[in-house]
């Protein structure tokens, strides 16, 4: 049986909302933030008449008019309830994506990839003179020609002691961003897909990452090797875009992979060419978070589907792929165990609280598009 998760708050978030992100830190799991994108029409405009006029050549040819992406990072503090605050607005180029690092460093440090080529990083502290906790940044990285946009991040020590960055770029290449000399640096840069590489994340070792794009490809890459070729690449298991990738936390060789073809699909990566499990999840999967908890609901899968809201999925791993019943479709063992329908535009940001849980429910915040709305529930 599928419940309907209940509203517990919305709130206007002003700008088309796209990225959701709960701090993984101790002591500061009730921060969370969401990152906003708008794409602006740059007009000019007559004096005498008001009206709007596009630019010409000499010609008389008409140029396109010039495109500019505005965001906002907002920090939000929640309560159990799912109540939750508004604290600090950020503005800043379009946000693309964000991601906590899980390192035990003195205070949490977040990382953002906007739409100017740029990764921008802040830490979550107070001062002196500030009575709260608020973003402070420590550094713009200009990691690619400000013509392109930063798709996606990762950080690696979400699974290992390591903190590096991974990024995918709209021109179809990845970066890594490693700490030199205090600050971030990219260390590496290549060629990985033909279109715009939806996502990059790391896999258990900080010499593997894995990645996704339009070309329909899922790819795996050992950075110890030139990077001239991947080690893997699956497109036959896809029928659209690769668009969101995550290994799970508690189980080393299973990852979930997401695409716009309405599908999530368990792989296990010594296998990359037949997925476990492939769950229909009714919309394209632009994100997919695996549940933070070390209990019984470590293997529930958080999946933003684009047209079709916001799912829970089970899934019943053992750390054994034979153990899993799987046709020869691909299809497991799975089933969608929670729905949530509130937003009424494009569901692209999802992320799970990372305290504790309440009669079996966790705390998750979710945004969407154009209606530009964050929303709290339990799911």
């Amino acid at each position: 049986m599928v419940v309907s998760a209940q509203r517990l708050k919305s709130f206007d978030t002003d700008l088309p909302a796209d990225s959701v992100e709960f701090c993984p830190s101790p002591g500061y799991w009730e921060y969370f933030v969401c990152g906003t994108y708008q794409l602006q029409q740059e007009t000019t405009t007559t004096e005498a008449t008001g009206e709007q006029e596009a630019e010409c050549t000499d010609n008389g040819v008409k140029r396109p008019t010039a495109q500019t992406r505005i965001g906002q990072c907002m920090l939000m503090r929640a309560s159990p309830s799912g109540d939750f605050e508004h604290l600090q607005s950020v503005d800043m180029p379009a946000i693309l994506d964000m991601k906590w690092s899980h390192s035990s460093t003195p205070s949490p440090l977040l990382a953002i990839a906007d739409a100017v080529g740029a990764l921008r990083f802040y830490n979550l502290n107070n001062t002196a003179n500030e009575s709260r906790v608020v973003l402070h940044e420590f550094q713009v990285l200009q990691a690619t020609e400000s013509s392109n946009i930063c798709l996606s991040l990762d950080w690696s020590d979400r699974l290992i002691s390591n903190s590096k960055v991974v990024a995918s770029i709209s021109n179809g290449r990845l970066l890594v961003a490693d700490p030199v000399n205090g600050e971030y640096a990219v260390t590496r840069d290549w060629h990985a897909h033909d279109y715009e590489p939806w996502i990059a994340a790391w896999g258990w070792s900080p010499d593997i990452v894995y990645s996704g794009g339009d070309d329909l490809c899922w790819k795996g890459w050992d950075l110890r090797t030139d990077l001239a070729t991947p080690m893997f690449q699956n497109k036959r298991s896809f029928e659209g875009g690769v668009t969101s990738i995550q290994c799970h936390p508690q189980r080393e060789h299973y990852i979930a992979v997401g695409s716009y073809d309405s599908h999530v699909r368990i792989f296990d990566v010594r296998q990359p060419f037949k997925p476990m499990v492939t769950t229909n999840v009714g919309g394209g999967a632009w994100r997919v978070k695996w549940n933070p908890s070390s209990s019984t609901r470590k293997d529930d899968l958080l999946v933003a589907c684009m047209h079709d809201g916001f799912k829970i999925i089970r899934h019943s791993l053992n750390g054994d792929p034979s153990s899993i019943p799987s046709t020869p479709d691909g299809d497991g063992e799975a089933s969608i165990v929670v729905k949530f329908d509130d937003h009424a535009s494009l569901a692209y940001g999802a992320d799970w609280y990372h305290g504790e849980e309440q009669e079996g429910t966790t705390l998750v915040a979710s945004c969407s598009f154009y209606d530009h709305c964050l929303m709290t529930w339990r799911g």
